[in-house]
């Protein structure tokens, strides 16, 4: 949940021996993705980017749950996430200039296991929505792209 303003830079690498299979690198943490094998090339060694989205959203979510409900001293237990990504034609694009657009959709079930009443599940569900990466995903991204070769 580190929503400070310091840059965040992590390290990608597919090599050429790879078709899709990616070491990605933050910090001292290694994690690979890949492509499920009904891809052609993919091996499915690690999860797609989409399942790291989704992952990334996920983790931020249940950790700013959990961390209000500990500042609230609510008798909060276990805290799960289900999230699932699709793309659909939606009302907002009847009129989109081409008839293949598509909105994604994330779809949250959050479950809240411990001691806490209906007015604290609302709460919590209001907060679920708070955490950095959902405000991020959901604000104008300006993504600044620039190429190099070695």
């Amino acid at each position: 949940m580190a929503s400070n303003n310091k840059s965040k830079i992590v390290h990608i690498h597919l090599p050429k021996d790879e078709v899709f299979k990616t070491t990605l690198t933050a910090g001292q943490h290694e994690l690979i993705a890949d492509e499920p094998e009904n891809v052609e090339g993919g091996q499915d060694q690690g999860p797609d980017p989409y399942d790291y989205l989704l992952m990334s959203l996920g983790s931020c979510t249940v950790m700013t749950v959990k961390m209000y409900a500990r500042r609230k001293e609510w008798a909060l237990d276990d805290v799960f996430l289900e999230l699932k990504h699709n793309k659909h034609h939606d009302e907002d694009c009847k009129n989109c200039e081409k008839k293949e657009s598509k909105i994604d959709v994330i779809r949250k079930e959050l479950i809240i296991e411990g001691d806490v009443s209906d007015e604290q599940l609302d709460k919590l569900l209001d907060i679920s929505k708070k955490c950095p990466v959902h405000r991020t995903l959901l604000s104008d991204i300006k993504i600044e792209s620039s190429i190099t070769k070695k």
